[in-house]
């Protein structure tokens, strides 16, 4: 079975559609798919659901798809650094579903591995719990926190070989791995593709069974804020 694309357009071909539900690695700008979200900004879909720690900044990252109103819904921790982001939701054109962060990550995470759902204490009492099942264990309230499965996970990874094993580099590995795995379509973007049986398989982060298709790529790495010292 072929991976390997030869462009982000290409890996997206069939995939697409109106109202889809997408997961997102990232955190921050480090390790997110910047091709694969370009070329969604470019292929027009409309109506997204994105679960993501957040959505990049105003002109980089899943703030692009911001921008052009792509997005409908966000399943996210952390809202600053993005403007766009602030204004749409304050004035009620973004729907957002705030999560822990962990939270979410095991969200992904219960999704990918065929969990409907977990119990946590984390939210409870706040506006987090509001709506969701209620349950008590030796004496300790918990929350219902659904599972979640998305139509396409797009991730960002450092190496790969053409089945799709991927290795992450230091913290890009971030919300990576549960992200690739709770997608019907995985779909990574990676700097190196290199030969087969050259990764040592006890260095591999996330197994190419949960990658469905693979491009490489040139990529920027930006930082949201840089502070260095004043000369």
């Amino acid at each position: 079975m072929k991976k390997v694309y030869e462009s982000a357009e290409a890996a997206l071909d069939g995939v697409l559609f109106d109202g889809m539900l997408i997961a997102a690695g990232g955190f921050g700008l480090c390790g997110i798919p910047e091709l694969l979200i370009a070329a969604i900004r470019d292929a027009g879909t409309k109506d997204l659901t994105v679960a993501s720690n957040n959505a990049g900044v105003d002109d980089f990252g899943l703030g692009i798809l911001l921008q052009t109103k792509q997005v409908k819904k966000m399943i996210s921790s952390y809202v600053g650094e993005n403007a766009e982001f602030m204004r749409q939701y304050l004035s009620g054109e973004l729907e957002l579903e705030f999560n822990p962060q962990g939270t979410l990550a095991e969200r992904m995470r219960a999704g990918g591995a065929g969990v409907a759902g977990f119990y946590t204490r984390t939210g409870v009492g706040t506006q987090i719990a509001e709506g969701k099942e209620h349950k008590d264990f030796d004496g300790e309230t918990y929350i219902l926190e659904r599972g979640i499965v998305a139509d396409l996970s797009i991730v960002k990874a450092w190496k790969a070989d053409d089945t799709g094993n991927l290795v992450f580099r230091k913290t890009a590995r971030n919300f990576n791995p549960p992200a690739a795995t709770c997608g019907k379509v995985c779909i990574a973007e990676v700097e190196e593709i290199v030969p087969r049986g050259s990764l040592d398989p006890d260095c591999i982060h996330l197994p190419g069974i949960y990658v469905h298709r693979l491009i490489q790529g040139e990529h920027e790495k930006r930082i949201e804020q840089r502070t260095v010292r004043a000369a």
